[in-house]
């Protein structure tokens, strides 16, 4: 189980660093 918890949590790190570069991209665009 821990291993699996490993597994999924590397991606969703990296989604949510993408993420949060999209948003800072986006929100200069919008201003």
């Amino acid at each position: 189980m821990p291993a699996k918890r490993k597994v999924i949590t590397k991606p969703a790190k990296t989604a949510k660093k993408a993420v949060k570069k999209a948003v800072a991209k986006k929100a200069p665009a919008k201003k």
